[in-house]
């Protein structure tokens, strides 16, 4: 994004940065289905006073058009004309990169037969660009490597002892998260309470009746600050900038809608879920004559639990709808615990609140660990031994691989890149810098994974585990190796079966349709403003099987590279009847 450009539309902005997550078109199948009975939870309040905001990202205004933000499907390329030699098909693929559209931008490219090893085409295959979405790639494929696609993330609860013969805990009830995004409603058929119901169940199951202490959302098993390094401002405010925390709930936004009221000059009706107490929200947008263009700026500050609405919407304007990043998604989770718990007859004397690796205060020790694809407990001999009574384990990584890589789930991938470096400290080797973040050490463990793939360290940087972070740095050639690894390795089939499909799911369910690359290519998009990028498998018409990566940065804001030259060559190579 450019830091220098004024405020842009909402409805402009969030086209961008779905295209910046390379996250599949919004429509209004996708959405979350409102919740599945009555909230139980206070609803957010509408606060007529206005907060003073931190100074930091600018309001975003939302212009008018349709209601929900959604990415016109991408134009299908012209189907391609079949190659039949390895010549033919270099000189079709150098005819695409000199468009005119992409006289400005630098292009690199490579394309490999993994039956040979011959290359096929390459052009600036070892220049440093930014890959965008492409990292998530390096950081699921660490994840399968080192954790399994069996593994399991496990949530515990813990108290200082068993709850006595009359179901009462002495103490606090303690919620000890590591990480598991599969507690929401993407897991658990669009249900915000189900995973949360779920583990209040467990609790019930432990035989708990009354908590004499607090309730604690416990988050501390990662250390190091809730969002990932190099990530922007105006990013932080959206679902895609969501606080990284190990107690994950509902992809930790909220769905927002706004629609006009009952008559001109009435105010807006605005409305969020799942429930969050936390929220309150600054309601100045008015219901303006019918046919008015709609301008609606939204605002929450960093940090804060206030967001701010302000401008005008039409009478006769169908709404808009929007997803917005919340505020200490720890302490969101254990009030939704509680109330779940409420609902289930357990009694809980205290207050709600939450511990951190920063604050202190939690009676887990670090030490305390749940090794992968067992139940075995690694416990540190520091400090009190809390006693686990429930646990919830989430669905086989597997799963979440395919939630990660195929609509492209920022947050989910920083989860795994934590969950790397973690699990590194606990069972293998330690990194070679043990004091650093969590997410430092998930960074160790995906350089250490791509080297032992044949990677060069010189030709990667990384800084964050999903691509949001502009400071992310790789080549073509360094991502085709690490391609070419996990093709033949162990787990290929589950990391294979993780990325979209063209035509089909995820990223590319609107492109490359009515192609020879339809049901055919599987790979990774990836997009910011002036980075796209494409990389993955595709099959030839001759049976080849192929591997290619396509990075293009660096060009003008009118000029769509999957359009223009991404698209074009994938469907070359699923059309190329020759071989290597």
């Amino acid at each position: 994004m450019n830091k220098n450009r004024p405020t842009f539309t909402a409805l402009a902005s969030l086209l961008l940065f779905c295209l910046v997550l390379s996250i599949a078109p919004v429509t209004s199948a996708q959405q979350q289905p409102p919740p599945q009975r009555e909230r139980r939870v206070e609803p957010a309040t509408v606060v007529v006073a206005t907060p003073t905001p931190s100074p930091v990202p600018i309001a975003t205004p939302v212009p008018s058009g349709s209601p929900t933000p959604t990415v016109v499907p991408l134009r299908a390329p012209a189907p391609a004309q079949v190659t039949r030699t390895v010549a033919e098909l270099q000189s079709r693929i150098s005819e695409v990169l000199r468009k005119p559209e992409l006289a400005q931008a630098m292009v690199g490219i490579k394309v490999a037969s993994l039956d040979t090893g011959q290359v096929l085409f390459e052009s600036n295959a070892n220049k440093l660009l930014r890959p965008a979405s492409n990292m998530k790639l390096y950081s699921v494929a660490a994840a399968i490597d080192r954790l399994s696609p069996d593994y399991r993330f496990v949530t515990s609860v813990y108290a200082p002892a068993k709850p006595d013969a009359k179901g009462v805990v002495k103490g606090d009830l303690i919620i000890y998260g590591r990480g598991d995004p599969s507690i929401g409603f993407r897991f658990n058929e669009g249900n915000y309470f189900k995973g949360i119901d779920d583990l209040a169940a467990r609790i019930v199951a432990a035989g708990v009746k009354r908590v004499d202490g607090d309730l604690v959302g416990d988050e501390s098993h990662f250390t190091g600050p809730p969002y990932g390094t190099g990530w922007e401002w105006e990013d932080l405010q959206w679902w895609y900038g969501a606080e990284v925390s190990a107690l994950t709930v509902n992809d930790n936004y909220l769905d927002t809608s706004v629609k006009p009221g009952n008559k001109v000059g009435a105010p807006a009706v605005i409305t969020t879920g799942p429930p969050d107490p936390l929220l309150r929200i600054t309601n100045r947008v008015v219901t303006a004559p019918n046919g008015t263009k709609r301008d609606l700026e939204i605002y929450r500050a960093l940090n804060s639990d206030v967001v701010e609405f302000s401008g005008a919407i039409a009478l006769d304007d169908r709404g808009y709808n929007g997803r917005l990043a919340i505020s200490r998604p720890a302490l969101l989770f254990a009030y939704l615990l509680r109330a779940s718990l409420a609902q289930q007859g357990v009694t809980i004397k205290g207050k709600t609140r939450t511990v951190d690796s920063y604050s202190g205060g939690s009676i887990v020790p670090k030490g305390v660990r749940i090794l992968p694809n067992t139940n075995l407990v690694l416990s540190s001999t520091l400090g009190v031994q809390p006693v686990e009574i429930a646990r919830k384990e989430s669905v086989p990584f597997s799963q979440i691989a395919a939630q990660t890589l195929k609509p492209s789930q920022n947050l989910y991938t920083e989860l795994i890149l934590r969950t790397l470096g973690e699990f590194s400290s606990s069972v293998a080797a330690p990194p070679p810098n043990p004091s650093r973040t969590s997410e430092g050490r998930g960074i160790e463990v995906v350089k250490t994974f791509l080297k032992e793939a044949g990677v060069d360290p010189s030709s990667l940087s990384l800084t964050d585990g999903s691509g949001l972070s502009r400071n992310d740095m790789i080549t073509p050639e360094a991502t085709l190796q690490m391609l070419t690894y996990m093709h033949s390795h162990r787990y290929a089939a589950a990391f294979r079966d993780a990325l979209p499909v063209a035509g089909v799911d995820g990223t590319l369910r609107n492109r490359m349709k009515g192609t020879a690359a339809e049901n055919n290519v599987r790979a990774k998009t990836g997009t910011l403003s002036s980075a796209s990028s494409l990389s993955g498998f595709v099959t030839s018409a001759s049976g080849e099987r192929l591997v290619f990566s396509i990075m293009v940065n660096n060009y003008p804001g009118s000029t769509d590279p999957p359009s223009v030259c991404i698209d074009p060559i994938a469907i070359l190579l699923a059309s190329f009847s020759g071989r290597s």
